[in-house]
């Protein structure tokens, strides 16, 4: 019997994090003052982060120690994760292709984002910290700090995009069952959430916006840190536990990726997945193609501008060089609430900018019935954000069989879908945009 999973013992995981950034083609450009227009001091930050955060934010180490107390943590949700074959897949295509995916979904929150809300969780208690504040779009990130928030012992407030607040009803109960406080975005209880909604009472709000509010609030609570799910540094450092297993994993194959997939928002389930095969790359060591994948009614990575930006939209965040669409850009609500950022990780950035990395967009629609495809070949119902990876990996598997070419195709399966079935819905009753 072939295996359709291949599987990590406890023992096997990985004790450290991969850091990207001394293996980057170009050092990666400082985040700004955005008064002074200079290289932000790390002690600046200190007000939002706890200072091992910013220590690991500016880190030139390779690789950096995974803490005991976290790799316990990791063991509890369902680290390692699997890496399984989507056989059955592959035969309703017809294609040579190996298609493999990374189960970031079996995790209690559902998603990839507690490895770095773990993380983040654990380094905050130890400095002290009572209270976070963070953003989340979907929900997927507001899930998982919630659950890490009452594990370390924290409360944890969320500012939760208005658009997925309304979507959504059970994602947002789910973070309330964890302890935490959930408000939707724009918020009366923020100054820059009130100036929105005296404009626009039914504001959809952004990932921008609600990024803004928690960091207003951050700032006016002496207790309180900020904790984000995507777009820094050591975000993206914590994801690569991901990418660190899938290498273990095709190494137990005999098998190497060709393709390398991942959906993009501000990039983190990317950069988590990808970012250890891409350092092999860099080395020399590995030659596969990397795929960042977005909406196109979000498309920062293939029509956004390569320029400093705020990484939110009242301006309170250091400037970022980064992939953009402008901080104030508000976008459609679509379903693939995580995917609705303006701008992109200035680490996935650059690896698009040095063309390591390609970027794609898909329509809604066209990413739905690869979703379909997927659930009834495989039996998982993948989030809307996901589901823009699997389109990609669909797409490459037939042109393989075009080709007639055995390919190694490989996704993030960052999160399962089962409280985005409003949005199935949608599609299947035809009522879809």
């Amino acid at each position: 019997m072939r295996p359709i999973r291949t599987t990590l013992t406890p023992e096997e995981m990985p004790k450290k994090w991969y850091n990207i950034l001394p293996d980057l083609p170009e050092p990666l450009a400082p985040p700004l003052d955005p008064g002074t227009k200079q290289p932000i001091s790390p002690s600046a930050l200190e007000a939002i982060f706890p200072k091992a955060l910013i220590a690991q934010e500016m880190s030139s180490e390779r690789y950096i120690d995974i803490p005991e107390e976290v790799l316990q943590a990791y063991m509890l949700i369902n680290r390692p994760s699997p890496l399984q074959r989507a056989t059955r897949l592959e035969e309703a295509l017809g294609t040579p292709a190996h298609i493999y995916f990374k189960r970031e979904d079996l995790s209690p929150a559902g998603s990839h984002k507690t490895n770095t809300a773990f993380a983040q969780a654990y380094y905050n208690m130890k400095e002290g910290v009572t209270h976070l504040t963070t953003e989340t779009g979907a929900g997927q990130w507001g899930t998982a700090l919630s659950l890490a928030s009452s594990y370390f012992g924290l409360k944890c407030k969320v500012f939760m995009v208005r658009a997925s607040y309304d979507q959504k009803p059970y994602r947002r109960e789910i973070m309330r069952m964890y302890g935490a406080e959930v408000n939707p975005s724009p918020s009366p209880l923020t100054e820059f959430g009130r100036k929105l909604l005296a404009k626009d009472p039914k504001h959809p709000g952004s990932l921008g916006i609600a990024i803004s509010e928690a960091l207003e609030t951050c700032i006016k609570d002496g207790n309180a840190k900020y904790s984000l799910g995507s777009v820094l540094n050591h975000v993206m450092l914590h994801q690569t536990i991901i990418g660190q297993e899938a290498m273990l994993q095709f190494q137990k194959l005999g098998e190497t990726p060709d393709y390398l997939i991942g959906c993009v928002g501000g990039g983190s389930n990317f950069a988590g997945f990808t970012f250890p095969f891409i350092g092999q790359k860099l080395k020399g060591k590995l030659d596969a193609e990397f795929i960042a994948v977005e909406p196109t009614v979000v498309p920062s990575l293939t029509k956004g501008k390569y320029e400093y930006d705020f990484g939110d939209t009242a301006g309170m965040t250091p400037l970022l060089l980064m992939y953009t669409l402008g901080h104030d850009f508000v976008p459609s609500a679509i379903h693939a609430g995580g995917l609705r950022y303006h701008g992109a990780a200035p680490t996935v950035s650059a690896l698009v900018k040095s063309k390591v990395v390609k970027p794609i967009s898909y329509q809604q629609k066209e990413v739905f019935e690869a979703a379909h495809l997927f659930a009834k070949s495989e039996g998982i119902i993948p989030a809307p954000e996901t589901s823009h990876a699997i389109k990609a990996a669909i797409d490459l598997a037939l042109e393989a069989k075009k080709n007639n070419e055995e390919k190694v195709i490989a996704f993030n399966f960052s999160g399962h879908g089962l409280l985005d079935l409003g949005g199935y819905q949608q599609y299947l009753d035809g009522k879809m945009a």
